[in-house]
């Protein structure tokens, strides 16, 4: 009954900040932007909810850039997401929450491609649209069960990082023309990745903590916040020559109570460690900007998540931790085959492990190779310019459809027994 309660009292809070940020989006309307009839070619379709922003976030750098080339806007169906979207994102964002509302922005629009991020049961409320090219371009690139899902199947084409992504699609998907239907553009957001420091840099070895969810499943049970966070922590927290990042997933203890609770405590001793050591600069990172945690670690710690690639993209040491669940889907056939893995059994030997990996010569020529398996040529600029390429590609592939479609619309409404030279 106690469960049911707070079940009921989720939904109610759920509820009254919808209806709040419907009222809101309505107050507003008048005065936000509305993107010219005709002037959009480009649509990031994102049914989701706040908790999901994450997903499309780190798209908003890319997204900008290619706006200079092709006009791109944000859809989003969810009010409470609308909201936080019109506040931050580079790009225009339309709030169509009804079917009707959705088919009135399509009816204005000159759509070309939408890109989706994730697999929201709602993108098939978008994809019944046949004269537009859907294209999955993902939230991250990585090995989790996620990543070779049958539903790859339902778009037009998908935008993958590399060889890797093609292989594991090959391996795992029957009858799927990757060759066709997938299109290697490398990892545009790590041409992003920057910001400002939340700390002084000085001669301490950061090391970035960043694991993943519990998931809603035991196939995609990945998280060791619970088995390797509170030892690994503690263990970085007590050094005095290291300064941990932590990061955690946005939905952490979502639906498990323990990775909440160790989650709490983790951030607990972060601050505490800082208390006791102001020079420390201990950092709990739960801001919406992604990339400066990447580039600015000496060493990451993730779990089998799209993070083992983003910080694959730098090309910096990296551990990955070993899910402590039997049930964890774990394909070994890629980089997790070649991967420094951390034990649960190990976490609290953290540092020795961290000193390891950063002055290996084997883990640095092993880590060169899967960086290029995955990415290929990450020379700053380079995967930009490709992700420009494959939407050009897609452009000129649909402006090819629409003139032999609007062709044969012309021949069709011939009629054949229409004859103009008249005999009377």
């Amino acid at each position: 009954m106690r469960k049911d309660i707070k079940t009921a009292q989720r939904v109610v809070r759920k509820l009254m900040r919808s209806r709040s940020a419907r009222r809101e989006l309505a107050r507003r309307a008048p005065e936000l932007p509305r993107p010219a009839a005709g002037s959009i070619q480009v649509a990031v379709y994102f049914a989701d909810s706040t908790v999901n922003l994450y997903q499309v976030r780190q798209w908003y750098a890319p997204l900008a850039k290619l706006a200079e080339h092709w006009p791109v806007a944000i859809i989003s169906r969810s009010p409470t997401a609308a909201v936080a979207l019109l506040a931050e994102a580079p790009i225009p964002v339309v709030y169509r929450r009804t079917i009707s509302d959705l088919e009135g922005f399509i009816a204005e629009q000159d759509l070309r491609i939408v890109f989706y991020v994730n697999q929201n049961s709602k993108n098939f409320q978008m994809m019944r649209y046949g004269r537009v090219w859907h294209v999955f371009i993902n939230h991250g690139e990585s090995d989790k069960m996620y990543m070779t899902t049958n539903q790859f199947k339902a778009y037009d084409y998908s935008l993958v990082a590399g060889e890797a992504a093609r292989e594991r699609l090959s391996r795992k998907l029957w009858d799927f023309d990757v060759e066709h239907r997938t299109m290697m553009i490398g990892r545009p957001q790590a041409d992003h990745f920057a910001g400002a420091l939340p700390y002084a840099p000085d001669d301490r070895t950061v090391v970035l903590y960043a694991p993943t969810w519990e998931g809603d499943r035991g196939a995609a049970a990945y998280s060791s916040v619970v088995s390797h966070g509170e030892a690994l922590t503690a263990a970085v927290l007590a050094s005095p020559r290291h300064r941990l990042i932590y990061r955690p997933h946005p939905r952490t203890g979502v639906l498990d109570r323990e990775f909440k609770r160790a989650n709490k405590s983790i951030v607990a001793a972060i601050v505490a460690a800082n208390a006791r050591d102001s020079t420390a600069q201990h950092v709990f990172d739960d801001g919406p900007t992604l990339g400066w945690q990447l580039a600015a670690a000496d060493v990451a710690i993730t779990d089998i998540s799209a993070m083992v690639y983003d910080r694959l993209a730098v090309g910096k040491p990296l551990i990955v931790t070993r899910p402590v669940s039997a049930s964890a889907d774990v394909d070994e056939n890629g980089y997790l085959g070649a991967a420094e893995w951390l034990d649960s059994t190990d976490a609290d030997d953290i540092i020795a492990r961290v000193e390891q990996v950063q002055h290996s010569e084997e883990a640095r020529k092993t880590l060169e190779y899967w960086v290029e398996r995955h990415f290929g040529d990450t020379t700053p600029g380079v995967t930009t310019e490709r992700f420009h390429t494959a939407v050009a590609a897609l452009v000129a592939e649909w402006e090819k459809h629409a003139l032999l479609h609007a062709e044969d619309r012309r021949v069709s409404e011939v009629d054949p027994f229409d004859d103009d030279d008249d005999d009377d």
